[in-house]
């Protein structure tokens, strides 16, 4: 097995519990807010890596072209940050979870589009079996009593975060090229971090920083912390791997995420999810083979 897939699958991992721990500390606290401290921890998670491995001193062999990708990238993971845990703040984790992960599809189409990556049978067949998996775990089912408006909120927010996570993807994989995966995910932070706090101040939420109960302190640090572990080692395997089959393994964090909301958050999960669980995951598995 190649080390990079080894990477993708440890980043999925850490994908599933940012995602848990971060809906605990979004509790009482604006998701926008949140999301910008939360950055500040990955960060200098990111950075504190650079210099471990000492790449810090190849920034200056960075050209605009990457470095443009890089930006582009960057502002593509902060728009799908927001919506995500503006979803996850106002529905269930297991519920937005499966909509974000759709994003896998689209982000493989574009690979194959403009990165020029091979496709196989196997590749459609596990394509096939993720659209439909994805389908029967958000599908609604009698026992949910949220009201049309709300569901409609997460929904749109789910969906956006799904898109701009695509494009996260490919235009990560290109911004990479040439440059160490920890500084690239480095510098793509600067850019999510300066996004995230440009629209807490446009919102005036600055101010509720000091409202912040330690509880939720501490849950975002470590959700802080999962996203820059999964952060970097997702760009390591993408630097190394196919876009088109690292980007489905780093979405086998729905896995976790759905078992871990079960666990830990209490939410449900109905036979028909289970059972698209179990479809999404075969065919994020046969990419593998393809």
């Amino acid at each position: 097995m190649e080390y990079w897939v080894i990477f993708a699958f440890a980043s999925a991992v850490f994908a599933g519990l940012t995602a848990v721990l971060a809906k605990i500390g979004l509790k009482g606290v604006d998701s926008n807010l949140a999301t910008a401290l939360r950055t500040i921890v990955v960060l200098g998670f990111a950075w504190m890596v650079v210099f471990i491995v000492g790449s810090q001193g190849t920034i200056s062999g960075i050209s605009s072209y990457t470095m443009t990708f890089l930006i582009l990238s960057g502002l593509a993971t902060g728009a799908s940050w927001l919506c995500y845990f503006r979803a996850v703040q106002i529905g269930e984790v297991s519920k937005v979870s499966p909509i974000d992960k759709s994003s896998t599809v689209l982000a493989m189409v574009l690979a194959f589009t403009f990165l020029g990556e091979s496709i196989s049978v196997w590749t459609l067949a596990g394509m096939a079996l993720m659209i439909v998996g994805t389908f029967f775990m958000i599908q609604r089912t009698a026992a949910d009593a949220e009201p049309a408006e709300d569901r409609r909120s997460w929904i749109i927010f789910a969906c956006l975060s799904a898109f701009f996570a695509a494009l996260t993807s490919i235009l990560g994989k290109i911004g990479i090229e040439g440059v160490e995966s920890n500084l690239g995910t480095a510098i793509r932070t600067i850019v999510v971090l300066l996004m995230a706090w440009i629209i807490v101040f446009a919102q005036k939420k600055h101010t509720d920083v000091r409202k912040i109960e330690k509880r939720n302190w501490n849950f975002i640090i470590l959700s802080g912390v999962a996203t820059g572990l999964s952060w970097l080692c997702f760009y390591n395997a993408l630097q190394n791997g196919p876009a088109s089959i690292v980007v489905p393994i780093d979405k086998l964090s729905i896995v976790v995420t759905i078992i871990f909301a079960f666990l830990i958050l209490g939410e449900k999960i109905s036979k028909r999810a289970v059972f698209g669980l179990v479809i999404l995951t075969i065919g994020t598995l046969a990419l593998l083979i393809g």
